[in-house]
């Protein structure tokens, strides 16, 4: 017997519950749009519709990887942050609400006037091509490790029209020359340490591990980025980056020993330590 929109998004929350999903509810609604092909208002305007026997297949597929485990972001393909609509992909990593806080420290960060922005580990483009939606006179450069990252965040930008924002392939400041200098520099690098068990649990299972472990207890990118950004910053610019919520003072050290000033952290939406900053004077 096939199942109403209603009774089918009903008997896929329970089956997400029953498999530990945080949210079952979202889960079932955006994996059954993406079937149909329809947006979320479709699903309650129209509760009584049935599938087709080849949406119902489909819908069964989809539900049986999501209960396996994967993110809803890579079976759909796409994944929304700071309302912008990004494709991703199982080579990077899925935005998450937390950077937004990122994003808007960064804004508040980025001069009055037209100016530089860098972005590393661009993943999706996410951070960067927020910011370069928010401040179209200002000229965005994101940078990611992989080739095919980079190309997705370019993709990525296509789709969305936003022209001021450009992307590169290299490690962490690499690909730049030796005068390019930025009034900004934001990065959500990778910040887990390897022995996290976290690693092993829910979506992060399926997150390619170079965007998400680095050594020395999570820090050593982190390091990296602030020991060559000395390099990369104007007169007066600002570095932030995104870290895990213990990592607020060691971050802090980092900075302050390398003679960054003005530096402070940020809590996230949920009040745990989240984005560390701090201004180079040169």
């Amino acid at each position: 017997m096939t199942l109403s929109i209603d009774a089918l998004l009903k008997q896929t929350t329970a089956q997400f519950t029953d498999a530990g999903s945080d949210s079952p509810h979202i889960d079932a609604a955006v994996l059954l749009c993406h079937v149909l092909d329809k947006p979320r208002s479709y699903l309650l305007t129209w509760p009584e519709k049935t599938l087709t026997a080849e949406q119902q297949t489909q819908f069964d597929a989809v539900v049986a990887r999501r209960i396996d485990g994967e993110p809803v972001a890579y079976i759909v393909g796409e994944r929304e942050f700071w309302s912008l609509p990004l494709k991703v992909a199982p080579h990077t990593l899925i935005p998450r609400p937390d950077t937004e806080r990122l994003v808007e420290l960064a804004l508040d960060k980025i001069p009055t006037q037209a100016c530089k922005v860098l972005d590393l580990g661009t993943g999706t483009g996410a951070i960067a091509l927020a910011l370069a939606s928010e401040r179209p006179d200002a000229q965005v450069t994101g940078i990611d490790l992989r080739p095919e990252t980079a190309q997705l965040a370019t993709e990525n930008g296509q789709r969305l029209a936003i022209t001021n924002a450009r992307f590169m392939a290299g490690s962490w400041y690499s690909p730049l020359g030796a005068d390019d200098k930025f009034a900004v520099i934001a990065s959500n690098p990778p910040y887990i340490d390897d022995a996290d068990p976290h690693l092993s649990q829910g979506d992060v299972r399926f997150e390619p591990k170079t965007a998400l472990v680095a050594p020395e207890n999570g820090l050593a990118d982190i390091r990296i980025i602030s020991e060559q950004g000395r390099l990369h910053l104007e007169q007066g610019g600002w570095l932030l980056m995104e870290h895990g919520f213990e990592q607020g003072a060691p971050v802090r050290q980092i900075l302050q020993e390398l003679g960054y000033t003005r530096v402070s952290t940020a809590q996230d939406y949920a009040g745990l330590d989240r984005v560390t900053l701090g201004c180079w004077q040169g």
